[in-house]
């Protein structure tokens, strides 16, 4: 049985949900599961913004069969290749002989790496700002490359004011019925989800975010319709705003997140004691993770968030505790920037990460790095807490200066 959405008199939501999915790209956690949002136009001419992924085919047919009602399909867009969007493109191609498929030349260059290539008399190729009309509905295209693949696109409605945005503005999160921002409660249960799907997915191309936001504030925009999430058509300015922030890795709120590694609790001991210290010099809202059992993008999601970053781990093997090297390394390949950040080391005979934590953070543009570097030995002893105390008078002055 169909299960579709209505954006506007023409404009139809034929995506599905998946729940069941644990991981997307197998790497990230989704336990409110995910949407696939596909568009589907009915004009003198239909055209179909995107499919879905595999996983939800056939309530997405079911959905698109019933909305056209017989009528042919004229135009598959294809803003995205990624698999979770075109997943449909083959199928489509059979059950509609005539439907032609619209895309700029990456496009095409990677569909024939997906699927066989297609045919010239069923391609359309665009160019940036090139136009199709559809009847009432005139639809233009801008390329978006590398947010975040090379041979995105955008279709932005003329007549609805309306920009399907691919990727961009998407978030992990099924959609329970509520398709809408005007229908949810979106920083309370969704922000997160939306700023790990940024972080993780998006987070490296800051700079070509930027390139996009800028050349889409030229354009009128009503309603935005992204391929994952919910559907903007009251708050823009939130959202806009949110990924202005994001891409330029400039910290959404000043505030506090502690990173840990700990083998046998010392390490961890030491992160609580500073995290005391730094609540009753007047801190609120501290986070504190341990690496070893918080998913990496998770933890990424919340650098995103904060000013200040504390990183803790135990020497091991002459090097950095292997979770903690691990964010270190996303941190480094996500190109993070613009933070201030505090280390704690141990280690019972050779502590040495402190300095290597040190470097790699150091080695991101525009990191501060605070003194002291704690060092603790085994255990916390009063050495190292005269320490820990200076540091946190150090971070709370850091986090509350103008």
């Amino acid at each position: 049985m169909y299960c579709t959405r209505s954006i506007t008199d023409d404009i139809v939501w034929v995506g599905a949900s998946d729940r069941r999915l644990a991981l997307f790209e197998n790497l990230f956690p989704i336990p409110r599961g995910v949407s696939y949002n596909a568009y589907l136009i009915m004009d003198e001419k239909t055209a179909l913004i995107d499919t879905v992924d595999a996983s939800v085919s056939r309530q997405f047919l079911e959905n698109l069969l019933h909305t056209l009602s017989g009528k042919p399909l004229d135009y598959l867009i294809v803003n995205h290749m990624e698999p979770d969007h075109c997943a449909c493109i083959g199928e489509l191609l059979y059950r509609f002989p005539e439907m032609k498929l619209v895309g700029n030349s990456k496009t095409f260059t990677m569909i024939a790496k997906f699927f066989e290539p297609i045919d010239a008399e069923r391609s359309v190729i665009v160019g940036e700002n090139a136009a199709l009309t559809l009847g009432a509905h005139t639809l233009r295209f801008y390329t978006a490359p590398m947010v975040h693949w090379p041979e995105v696109m955008v279709t932005y409605d003329e007549k609805e004011q309306l920009l399907f945005s691919a990727d961009a503005f998407g978030s992990f999160g099924a959609l329970n019925g509520c398709l809408f921002d005007d229908e949810i409660d979106f920083a309370k249960d969704w922000l997160a989800d939306a700023r790990r799907y940024y972080s993780n997915i998006v987070g490296k191309y800051g700079l070509p975010v930027q390139a996009a936001l800028k050349k889409l504030s030229a354009l009128p925009i009503r309603t935005i319709c992204p391929l994952h999430g919910p559907v903007w058509r009251s708050d823009l300015s939130l959202l806009l705003n949110k990924y202005d922030l994001w891409s330029r890795y400039e910290p959404e709120e000043r505030a506090i997140a502690l990173f840990y590694g700990s083998m046998y609790g010392s390490t961890e001991n030491a992160v609580n004691i500073l995290a005391c210290k730094l609540a009753e010099a007047g801190i609120k809202n501290i986070a504190v993770y341990d690496v070893s059992v918080t998913h990496v993008s998770t933890l990424i999601a919340e650098i995103f968030r904060c000013s200040h970053l504390v990183f803790a781990a135990p020497t091991y093997n002459n090097g950095i505790y292997p979770a903690v090297q691990n964010l270190l390394h996303d941190m480094t390949a996500l190109g993070l920037k613009n933070r201030t950040a505090a280390v704690i080391e141990n280690g019972s005979w050779a502590p040495v990460c402190g300095k290597q934590m040190t470097e790699q953070l150091g080695s991101l543009a525009d990191f501060r790095i605070l003194e002291p570097v704690v060092t603790v030995q085994s255990s916390l002893k009063e050495d190292s807490l005269s320490m820990l105390d200076t540091l946190a008078k150090h971070l709370a002055a850091s986090l509350t200066e103008a």
